[in-house]
């Protein structure tokens, strides 16, 4: 049926069902004489083995979702794990997606292809217009593909970081509609930065005629995310959605799922794609989601929730303790920050010390913030670099509650974390006295002169 299993397969299934696709690929065959220049030859039994024979990789040349005559199992887990995946999409909110592909590139490059295709509709748009979110390779990704993007700084609404979509709307009408490619927004981010108004920028794409991707990177673990990206494909216009196999569904850095509404334009972006593909990312993709079934990744986002909860009552409680606060961005469902207000004033370089702290403490992730950083990626310069915005009022640090988070990560992060800060407060009292003892002898030697 071309659908993820209700219950998990265990491993020796999964292996039997990927040793019998293996054997319908030309290179596994006894007696197969090879002539070609793609053979699925291979040297090493080693990597033979850790690729189950299917040496073949996906697609044709020409294509990487058509069928490879001589490697009837590799198109067969191509097509299957595609159908698999759409199958979860659709589980974790976007019910009305009709399309999707892996390809075996992380998001930023998969992004890329998304605006090569949409080159060939409109060869006269030569601007992307992007609301602003401090990450390099969403940036780049309109940048390789020959594009200019046109920042679009975001509006702080309390302590959040929200789409200006006045700004967007004047922008359009500025450029001409003619000469924008498309809107490219974000869903998962750092906090304080929130997902864009989806839905608002959905319905001014319609109304201008420009097309919308949304970068997704790590949206299907969020119901909120999904959600949004399904609204906006109901009241306006969304083209494609991409999101990262590796953080959605914990398998290797190397792939990502472009979707969308259009059946057709899906296809136009997956021939898009020169040449074969690597069949690795779809694998583990395959793997993954047949050893969970639908039931263990229903599981894994119900408890990613209850640990965004827990993280986030906690985390305010420490930064009572440490008479800072966790910011107030209610409209973001993964990411937290929590002010660090007082580090900051104390010490210039304490901020940034405090990220080192936590890195050799074996806390990996949480991103530390300052304020005021200047940064340039392809000539264009970036104020208040990471923070996505030119003066966000005060330094940060986030934590994120990402799918496959256990209640030990949250609470040895806090312990840790209260460690370092508390190390901070011991240090500037220890400074605070010395310089009163400093003053005082001062002011002790000018009376006895």
């Amino acid at each position: 049926k071309g659908k993820c299993p209700e219950d998990g397969w265990d491993e020796s299934t999964i292996e039997l069902f990927l040793h019998e696709l293996a054997i319908m690929d030309s290179n596994n065959f006894l007696g197969n004489c090879g002539v070609g220049e793609r053979e699925g030859r291979v040297v090493s039994g080693l990597v033979a083995r850790r690729h189950y024979r299917l040496i073949h990789g996906i697609g044709r040349s020409g294509d990487i979702s058509a069928v490879q005559p001589k490697a009837a199992g590799s198109s067969l887990l191509n097509k299957l794990t595609n159908s698999v995946v759409l199958d979860i999409i659709k589980l974790a909110g976007v019910r009305t997606v009709t399309n999707c592909f892996v390809v075996p590139m992380a998001t930023g490059m998969s992004l890329t292809l998304c605006f090569l295709t949409l080159r060939h509709k409109r060869p006269k748009a030569k601007y992307i217009i992007w609301p602003r979110i401090d990450q390099k390779s969403c940036f780049k990704s309109m940048i390789t593909a020959g594009f200019e993007p046109v920042v679009i700084e975001n509006v702080l609404e309390g302590d959040e970081l929200r789409t200006d979509l006045k700004a967007v709307e004047a922008k359009i009408k500025a450029l001409g509609a003619e000469n924008i490619l498309c809107v490219h927004s974000t869903t998962s981010c750092f906090a304080p930065r929130v997902p864009d108004r989806l839905e608002e920028l959905a319905v001014i794409c319609a109304n201008y005629d420009i097309p919308h991707i949304v970068n997704n990177a790590y949206g299907v673990q969020s119901s909120k995310c999904m959600h949004l990206i399904q609204q906006g494909a109901r009241v306006g216009r969304i083209d494609a959605f991409v999101q990262s196999l590796d953080k959605n569904f914990m398998v290797p850095v190397g792939g990502a799922i472009i979707a969308g509404f259009n059946e057709s334009f899906i296809q136009e972006i997956s021939k898009m794609y020169p040449g074969k593909a690597s069949a690795s990312p779809s694998l583990d993709g395959l793997i993954t989601l047949l050893s969970l079934g639908t039931s263990g990744y229903k599981k894994l986002l119900k408890e990613r929730k209850e640990m965004f909860s827990y993280l986030s009552s906690e985390l305010k409680k420490l930064a009572d303790n440490h008479n800072e606060r966790l910011l107030d961005t209610p409209h973001n469902p993964i990411s937290l920050a929590m002010s660090l207000k007082n580090l900051d004033e104390s010490n210039d370089v304490a901020v940034t010390q405090l990220g080192s702290m936590l890195f050799t403490r074996q806390v990996s992730g949480a991103r530390v913030v300052p304020c005021g950083s200047v940064q340039t990626v392809n000539n264009y310069t970036f104020k208040g670099f990471m923070s996505h915005a030119n003066d966000y009022p005060c330094a940060y640090l986030n934590a994120a509650s990402a799918i496959g988070i256990k209640k030990q990560d949250v609470d040895v992060f806090l312990k840790r974390l209260d460690k370092c800060l508390k190390t901070f407060r011991k240090e500037a009292k220890q400074e605070k006295s010395t310089n009163e003892m400093s003053d005082s002898n001062a002011a002790t030697e000018q009376l006895e002169d």
